[in-house]
């Protein structure tokens, strides 16, 4: 198995977009830094998931990568000028092997060759080993296997941080009673729920759990769209929480006695809090996506048909 001193290492950790990854490679970061306290670790992040990971105690550096060529050229500088030992590309993307590439480092690891989307493979000098597809989390996880380290205990350290703690008791406070905090949309609409069948989860946490329905994610029109919706067909109308932005959401999530979540950031998220979530899924494999270890029980898998079995998918199904 390959070695690399880690004592006082400089590394780079290239996965700049999806706020999901971002919340699978938390893990990565804390198990490195019980493993060699003396590593500095730097994080290559686009603007949103780079808000997630602020002043997270394990991450020595965020390098915000903006969007565009621009963002990549200003990136792969700074990693050029970094003096790195090691860069971890875990984004098996073009614009990520653009990157590492550039960087200044004696070892570029990455995924193996079959794994390794849009020729990533090629700007990587060490590979980990060929693996059946598994759960992203594992999938990450064997990144530290190559540099022989334990990852377990698996740790996200999310927060909430303290200074955040009392925006969160305002905003408990102002819902007034225990709350589910409902993920109404994703970034792909593919994923998406009818927004008629979240209003009749309202009321029904309303009418026989007690609970108060917090709808959570971004600020964009076709999510607002969707809220609309939902308090139209609601009998009893939700709390808003759009566009609070990611430390908020987390916050938020923190405390709400229930979480509803589609195949999104806000699910994984959840499960780092360990707040019990109900996730759906009907376009990735929930084995390969779900939540982590934790609350297998709720999930509602639109993804497999009933009774079929097989190999963890890396296919994504429509029209489901």
């Amino acid at each position: 198995m390959p070695t690399i001193d880690l004592d006082g290492a400089r590394v780079a950790i290239v996965m700049m977009s999806a706020v999901g990854d971002a919340v699978h490679v938390l893990p990565v970061v804390n198990a490195l830094k019980r493993a060699a306290p003396s590593v500095h670790l730097t994080w290559l992040l686009q603007p949103l998931p780079a808000t997630l990971v602020s002043d997270h105690p394990n991450v020595d550096q965020i390098v915000t990568v903006e969007r565009g060529w621009r963002g990549l050229v200003e990136a792969s500088l700074a990693l050029r000028r970094g003096g790195f030992d090691l860069v971890v590309d875990l984004q098996v993307a073009f614009k990520a092997g653009i990157v590492t590439a550039l960087a200044s480092a004696p070892v570029k690891l990455g995924f193996d060759r079959a794994r390794a989307r849009d020729l990533n493979w090629l700007f990587t000098n060490r590979r980990i080993p060929p693996h059946a597809p598994q759960h992203v989390q594992d999938q990450y996880f064997e990144f530290l296997a190559w540099l022989g380290v334990d990852p377990e205990p698996v740790e996200w350290r999310i927060g909430p941080w303290e200074g955040e703690r009392e925006w969160q008791r305002t905003f408990v406070a102002e819902v007034g009673r225990p709350y589910a905090a409902i993920n109404i949309a994703t970034s792909s609409p593919d994923k998406d729920w009818i927004p008629e069948r979240w209003a009749a989860v309202v009321d029904a946490l309303h009418e026989r759990h007690g609970l108060t329905s917090v709808l959570v994610g971004g600020p964009s029109e076709r999510e607002r769209e969707i809220e609309r919706q939902i308090r139209a067909a609601a009998r009893h109308q939700p709390v808003s929480a759009l566009g609070s932005g990611l430390r908020r959401l987390v916050a938020i999530l923190d405390a709400s006695e229930l979480v509803l979540a589609l195949d999104s950031a806000p699910l994984h998220i959840a499960v780092a809090l360990d707040r019990p979530v109900v996730s759906l899924t009907a376009v990735s494999d929930p084995r390969r996506t779900g939540p982590y270890r934790r609350f297998h029980d709720l999930v509602v898998d639109a993804y497999h048909d009933p009774g079929e079995q097989g190999p963890v998918s890396m296919t994504r199904r429509r029209g489901r």
